[in-house]
């Protein structure tokens, strides 16, 4: 797969799927899954543009925006889908007022669309005065066709990055991962913390990632990471230590199981299996490593089930 910050010097016939695609979820999957069949029946490629940063961060700072994945982990899901090729370009001020038959003209064109999908919900152009009622109007004026997904759903739920955002803040693993159509995951570099937990017999690696991306609900759970080629179990604790501090920043810290190495400074990705309980308080360091071992072995339970 091919991945260009810039546009083609040469257009190239295709079919382009626009979003953000946060989280490759199972709704952009099916947007995907029409592209493919559209550029088999036309004999062509199937390219995905996205922007960079996330347009909403760009156009509204204020809302904070925590993103599911990072650019990496979706150009990893995109290629394992078989896009052709990804088009990642700056999102500025000035791509931002560009007006929407400007942005047909200017982007769409030069990279060589003769089909574009787009989901229900899709904005393009100044204020998001672009939709997809608008797209369509513009590919007969410009010469290619556009087709509009509607939402998708799962038993009755929309299925968006919105929604798996708050089942995530609300701790639903579960739905989430239903929803995603793969396991959620974070992503960060082992960094050093108080070393307490390797006094108490059990060492985590702390967890320091990116202020972009979204941090699910406080509380343990039972997580997963390939450590050198190897799959290496874990419960990760994301808190502020209520048993050893009054106030203190949110942290992820991971503590794997039969694993001795050293993780330091290296980039690790977690995958989340299912939540195990809420943080809590302890009344001390005794009572703190009981409910250790309670969720050692429950941990281990978790993915006993799912063998």
């Amino acid at each position: 797969m091919q991945v260009r910050t810039s546009l083609p010097l040469e257009k190239e016939p295709c079919v382009l799927a626009l979003g953000n695609f946060d989280g490759v979820h199972l709704g952009h999957r099916r947007l995907l899954e029409h592209g493919f069949e559209q550029a088999i029946r036309l004999g062509v490629g199937l390219d995905v543009l996205i922007f960079e940063p996330h347009p909403l961060k760009v156009l509204f700072p204020e809302r904070g925006v925590k993103l599911l994945s990072t650019t990496q982990e979706r150009l990893l899901y995109l290629e394992e889908i078989g896009v052709r090729t990804v088009y990642l370009l700056p999102f500025t001020i000035e791509m931002a007022n560009t007006s929407p038959e400007q942005f047909v003209e200017k982007i769409l064109l030069p990279i060589g669309v003769i089909h574009v999908v787009v989901g229900f919900n899709y904005s393009f152009g100044a204020q998001g005065k672009g939709d997809p009622e608008l797209i369509q109007a513009l590919g007969l004026k410009y010469g290619f066709k556009a087709s509009v997904l509607q939402a998708q759903t799962m038993d009755g739920r929309v299925i968006s990055s919105s929604s798996i955002r708050k089942a995530l803040l609300q701790g639903d693993v579960k739905l989430a991962s239903t929803l995603l159509g793969h396991l959620p995951c974070l992503r960060g570099t082992v960094v050093h913390g108080e070393e307490r937990g390797r006094q108490l017999g059990y060492p985590t690696a702390n967890l320091l990632t990116s202020e972009d991306f979204l941090i699910p609900k406080r509380g343990v759970y039972a997580v997963w990471s390939s450590i050198d080629g190897k799959r290496v179990l874990g419960m990760m604790n994301i808190g502020m230590k209520p048993t050893f501090h009054e106030m203190y920043d949110t942290v992820v810290e991971v503590h794997f199981l039969d694993f001795d190495g050293d993780l330091y400074d290296r980039e690790i990705t977690v995958f989340i299996e299912d939540r195990l309980r809420d943080e809590r308080k302890f009344d001390g360091v005794n009572e703190l490593l009981t409910q250790l071992e309670r969720d050692c072995a429950n941990t281990k339970n978790v993915f006993q089930q799912g063998v």
